[in-house]
Order: C-alpha cells, then structure tokens, then sequence
C-alpha cells in the first residue's frame, strides 16, 4: 500500500471503532496529508518517518505561524496514525510515542451580553421572508436555548422535535447522545416552525409527490439539510440587521453565550458540562472566568472593607 491508502485504511479504522463524526474524518484526513507530503519531500515517506522528522515538521509548522492548537491537532493525527501502524504491523515502534506537544493556549471564549443575544433573536424574528423568519427564529432560539454544536443543530431529525418535547435528544461528537432542555420560547418558535414546514411539505406533496425530509432543517445541500456555512452566513447577517457586530457573532459565540449566562445566574459547572456534551469537565472550565467575575463582584459590593 502507498501513502494515500494507508491513512484511508486508519480513516476506515476511526470511523468504524470510535465512530468518528465525518468532520473529525477530514480534519485528520487534512492533517495526515499534509505530514506525508511533507514527508514525501525529505525522501523519507509517511511509514518511515522516525522520531526526528515529526520533531522538524511541527518546529517548521511554528516558523510557518501556525496557532498551537492547529499544531497539536496535527501531532494528534500522527500520534494515532503511528499507533493504528504499530498495532497493525506496519512498523514495529511507534515514533510519535516520545514527543510532546505544544501546550494550550488559555484564551477566554469571545461570547456575547444578553442584550446583544436579544437584539439578534428580535432580527430573527424580524428580517427577511415570512417563512424564512419563522425558520431563523427557530434556529435561534434553539441555539441559545441548549448550546448545542451548530452540526448538531442543523442535522437534527424531524422526528425528535414531534410532540412538542420539553426536551430534545441530540447526537453529539462520536455519536453520544444527551437531552437538552427547551425554554419556553423555544418551544414557541419550534412549534411555529413546525406547523409551516408541515404546510409546505403538504403542499410539495399535492403539486409533486415529493417526500418530506426527515429533518427539522431541510434544504437542497447534498446532506439534505442546512448546510454549517450557510447557517453561519445567516447569522452574520442577523448580527448587521441587529446592530451587532457581525466580527463578534458565529453559531460558536453563542453556544458560549449560553454557557456563560447560565453560569453567571448560578447554574452548576457539571450542569453546564452535560447540556453542552463536554466529555470531560476541564474543557467546561474555561467558563469559571464567569465565576471570578462574580466573586469580585460580590466582595467589592458587599465587604466592609471594600466600601470607598
């Protein structure tokens, strides 16, 4: 087997064992190409690179100025091809076993106050077509009401959302599934979205005979549903038609709005890491910056030694 065949080999291996999401698949898949290209040029191929060539590829992928996450990502995707290689007799040892990675960058998450969350959730229900507001509010609502991953939000099955639920089951990364409670106003703009897709889906029937989707976000993308980047251009423009700044505003600052306005009004940090499907609760604690905040804030309002 060349090179390409080998990383689809382990790509078949991740999607088969850990079940892996298919965007996870094409970042590894970037990832280890471009190691093997690398590879290719120094003459050394992707299956006998040793110890010392993935030490120069990460020093020239930091004189290159890529961030430390995209440079631990790769050294992930090689750590886990080596030891699929090694498991499977390809080599016998694995190079990548011994070398450490660059640590993380501890950066506050970019969030948004609750006024400006309001602001886009009134443009939502406000902007644009008919229908199409009564879709985008759905959307936003939905999105700030649970933090869920916006692949999670646009992919959700139609089914999940019948019955009008108090609480929606969604897959998240590596096909775990969690419940994820709904506002009230959530289940307004659900149960509005609901009833003028199922008009439109009767009256495609009637003039066509087409089929319904089976999704809550249907569309004509490959996937059958709302595709990530439109969604995220949508909400770009929700942001200008709110007076927000549309540089602050993606689907991921809002999951971290709703992270950050739960954990300001009192919600448990453990909650906050089962509602956004963290598997371990050191990636949930970036938040406590919140926490900090609110402490300061307490003492500074409340010690008698603070008073000026």
């Amino acid at each position: 087997m060349n090179s390409a065949q080998r990383i689809a080999v382990f790509l078949d291996a991740l999607a088969a064992e850990l079940d892996a999401s298919q965007n996870t698949l094409m970042g590894y898949a970037r990832d280890l190409n471009d190691f093997s290209e690398w590879t290719d040029r120094k003459a050394s191929g992707l299956l006998d690179a040793g110890q010392s060539d993935i030490e120069q590829y990460l020093i020239g992928l930091e004189a290159a100025g890529l961030a430390r996450s995209t440079r631990a990502r790769r050294l992930s995707a090689i750590r886990q091809f080596f030891r699929f290689a090694f498991d499977e007799g390809w080599r016998q040892d694995n190079p990548a076993i011994r070398i450490k990675g660059p640590a993380k960058e501890k950066r506050l998450p970019k969030t948004l106050t609750e006024t400006e969350v309001d602001a886009i959730l009134a443009a939502a229900r406000t902007s644009g077509r008919e229908a199409d507001r009564t879709r985008n509010t759905c959307l936003l609502e939905l999105l700030y009401a649970t933090g869920m991953r916006v692949t999670e939000l646009v992919s959700l099955p139609l089914s999940a959302a019948r019955g009008n639920p108090q609480m929606l089951l969604v897959k998240g990364k590596g096909g775990k599934e969690r419940m994820v409670p709904l506002s009230p106003p959530a289940r307004t703009a659900l149960a509005e979205w609901l009833k003028a897709l199922d008009e439109q889906n009767e009256a495609d029937r009637v003039k066509t005979g087409a089929q319904a989707s089976p999704f809550l976000f249907p569309s004509r993308s490959k996937d059958g549903y709302l595709t990530r980047h439109r969604f995220y251009m949508l909400i770009k423009e929700l942001a200008v038609a709110a007076g927000v700044s549309p540089g602050k505003v993606t689907p991921h600052t809002l999951r971290h709005a709703f992270a950050t306005h739960l954990l300001s009004r009192g919600a448990d940090l453990r909650a906050i890491q089962v509602l956004l499907g963290h598997a371990d609760v050191a990636t949930t604690e970036i938040y406590t910056h919140v926490l900090e905040d609110r402490l300061k804030e307490l003492v500074l309002d409340h010690h008698p030694m603070a008073n000026d």
